[in-house]
């Protein structure tokens, strides 16, 4: 048996942070939702090892070994031309630059910035603001975006690289009436477009190949007012995607403008990051855990009307990426791949023999998992979320690859009729009891397994990580990792369709509400003004998988899986 515990990974704390308050909010129990692990805040290292020079130069991490890839013994070798990677979002680690003037570092126009900022938001507990300005506490990422790449390619060994573009970077100024590529190109800040290039040449110059997100949760201030809207959700001007005709039309034509503007550089998009983690927390239950702008409470129309608008922003990006960006820029003879990034969960019946478990397992796997996805993928669009689909050939095809982001799993119990029918009938387990803190590496094989063969598209693993509570032992963060990529390395063993495997995260980040997290390979020491970087003990263990193009026989033999 698995042991179990409670994983800090961002996905798996919001979604277990919303439930357990829910249940305590609407039903007949009131519990607690756990440790909130406040230490967590602080992530600077104490480490008298750390290099001035925002490095490493400990042994263990160094490509200046003596043992070639010819000598490494590979028991589970992943297919040629595999990507291994890290990943990152543009608002969690791009601002707090060392020497960069906060005109040139700090991303004033985005609607996050502007919510985790604003005195209104902070003083309110019932956004769930730490109150730590990125603009000081972030990661630096914008100016030693060079550093950090050179991390990822020397080090590390990898040769891709997942990060995302920024809305309100590249339009801080409205596009509401401006079309077409040559319009647009006049109204965009070319000091951001210049940048991207940069650090596209940059990745290209180091063989890291760029996994480019689109759209991670931010929105610029003129597409969204999130402190507008949480202190006065109805009478709140702009909207974000509750202004639905709006928001599809313009994050369409963002697309478009980027994928012509960087196709030359970029043939791998993602559209949306985790569509649920603006839903859930913005407009149903923000928590401690996660709030999102605009971080209101049961808002049970607001939360299905921005499903459908995101549903088909997704649809209209995927559209203006194929038919903007014509360039190969990898020289495989295909111009583009457009994705979404999704975190999925298995879930399991309590009592395997108990009949409401059962259905309550199959209830939330569905919500969950497949009710967006199986819109964008199937054109089958479940508006009610009462597992009714609607067929609409406007959505149906808009997906190339699923990115699949890969926690844990949920073990559920079940009752007979909806917690909250007004949301969805299908809302039949038990808040209070779910569990959503299994380590389950085989979940990695079952997800793949649905991707390939319900939806017809082959998965990237777009985040994955085991980093749990700061006072972890960091062999658990390793063994998570070798247990999941063995279980990936099965899946493809398996005839499934696996093409890359990306970290959470390079960097230490800002964790949107939270402030600063660990989650990173390498922390960053944000009370030093430098930011320097030092790598954590996961990262010799991942160097060698990704340097010997699988999983190394003595790391098989040290963390066995057993393949059921």
């Amino acid at each position: 048996m698995l042991p179990t515990r409670r994983l800090d990974s961002p996905p798996i704390r919001l979604w277990v942070a919303l439930l357990f308050t829910l249940a305590s909010s609407l039903l007949f129990l009131a519990v607690g939702c756990g440790d909130n692990d406040d230490d967590d805040s602080d992530v600077a290292s104490d480490d008298d090892t750390t290099d001035d020079d925002a490095g490493n130069d400990d042994d263990d991490t160094s490509s200046d070994d003596d043992t070639s890839d010819d000598d490494i013994d590979v028991a589970m070798p992943f297919p040629e031309g595999f990507l291994f990677g890290s990943a990152t979002a543009g608002f969690q680690v791009d601002m707090g630059c060392p020497t960069l003037p906060d005109a040139q570092c700090v991303d004033t126009q985005s609607d996050w910035y502007q919510f985790v900022t604003s005195p209104e938001v902070i003083g309110d507990s019932l956004a769930h603001v730490s109150g730590e300005d990125p603009a000081i506490y972030g990661a630096g990422h914008w100016e030693l975006f060079e550093n950090d790449f050179d991390l990822a390619a020397n080090e590390l060994h990898h040769n891709a690289f997942r990060m995302s573009i920024e809305w309100s970077r590249i339009f801080p100024e409205s596009t509401v009436g401006v079309e077409g590529y040559d319009e647009l190109s006049k109204i965009a800040d070319a000091n951001a477009v210049e940048h991207y290039h940069q650090v596209f040449a940059a990745l290209r110059e180091r063989g890291l190949t760029p996994f480019v997100t689109l759209d991670h949760y931010t929105m610029p201030v003129w597409m969204h007012d999130g402190v507008g809207c949480h202190i006065d959700f109805k009478g709140c001007t702009e909207r974000g995607w509750l202004d639905k005709d709006k928001a599809v039309h313009e994050i369409a034509k963002y697309a478009g403008f980027v994928a012509k503007e960087f196709g030359g550089e970029v043939d791998l998009w993602a559209t949306l990051n985790e569509p649920l983690a603006v839903l859930l927390p913005g407009y149903l239950l923000p928590t401690d855990e996660r709030s999102n702008p605009p971080a209101v409470l049961m808002r049970f129309d607001a939360f299905k009307q921005v499903m459908a608008a995101m549903i088909e922003g997704h649809a209209r990006m995927v559209d203006a990426v194929r038919s903007a960006d014509d360039q190969d820029a990898d020289g495989d003879d295909v111009a583009e791949q457009v994705g979404i990034v999704y975190a999925m969960a298995p879930a399991v019946a309590a009592d395997p023999d108990n009949p409401d478990d059962q259905k309550a397992a199959e209830n939330l796997f569905y919500l969950w998992n497949m009710a967006f996805l199986n819109a964008v993928a199937l054109g089958e669009f479940d508006e009610d979320l009462d597992g009714v689909a609607t067929y609409r050939d406007d959505l149906a095809g808009r997906l190339d690859f699923v990115g699949l982001n890969f926690y844990a799993r949920v073990t559920v119990e079940g009752f007979s009729k909806s917690a909250l029918p007004g949301l969805s009938p299908l809302l039949t387990f038990n808040p209070v009891t779910l569990a959503f803190d299994e380590v389950y590496p085989r979940g990695i094989y079952e997800m793949t397994q649905i991707i390939n063969d319900q939806l017809g598209v082959p998965v990237i693993v777009s985040e994955n990580n085991g980093r749990s509570a700061p006072d972890d032992d960091n062999a658990s963060e390793q063994r998570y990792l070798v247990e999941h990529l063995s279980w990936l390395w099965k899946a493809i063993e398996d005839g499934g369709d696996v093409r890359g495997y990306f970290y959470w995260a390079l960097i230490d980040n800002y964790e949107w509400n939270q402030g600063p997290r660990d989650y990173g390979l390498y922390s960053v020491d944000i009370f030093d003004p430098d930011k320097p970087r030092t790598a954590k003990p996961i990262v010799a263990e991942y160097a060698s998988i990704a340097r010997a193009g699988g999983i190394p026989a003595e790391l098989v033999e040290q963390y066995p899986v057993e393949f059921e």
